[in-house]
């Protein structure tokens, strides 16, 4: 069950915390959704993805838990790491702003840690618990 609520909750965290950069962001650098889609389908498709993110994190953590301890910075720095890049990479390519990748790679910034502390917190704390039994 443990691993339902930290699936759960990370999902919660990378969805609703990009939604509320990008829309504050959309108010100062005048950023535009895609027009070429619905909003229901773009949020949809946003959604998808980010739970397949948040099932993948929240795995891979339960796998790397033994070595990396209780290290969820170390965790979350990989994971934005990786995001980072690949927001860079977007925004090289077509269709996808310089703006839209600083507001990417902040809210990375922001919600990979807040994911990792409650992933640590559910997951990790049943981790302690077992070796000190």
């Amino acid at each position: 069950m443990r691993y339902v609520l930290s699936v759960i909750a990370t999902l919660a965290i990378i969805y609703i915390v990009p939604f509320v950069l990008y829309a504050g962001a959309t108010l100062v650098w005048d950023l535009k959704p895609p027009d070429d889609v619905a909003p229901w389908q773009f949020l949809l498709g946003i959604l998808v993805s980010k739970t397949g993110t948040a099932i993948a994190f929240v795995l891979i953590y339960h796998f790397a838990k033994v070595g990396l301890g209780r290290k969820w910075l170390v965790y979350a720095l990989i994971w934005w790491l990786s995001f980072a890049i690949g927001e860079l990479g977007q925004a090289i390519g077509p269709h996808y702003t310089w703006k839209e990748a600083v507001i990417g790679m902040i809210s990375e910034a922001l919600y990979f840690p807040l994911a990792a502390i409650v992933t640590d917190r559910l997951i990790g704390a049943e981790a302690s618990r077992s070796e000190a039994a």
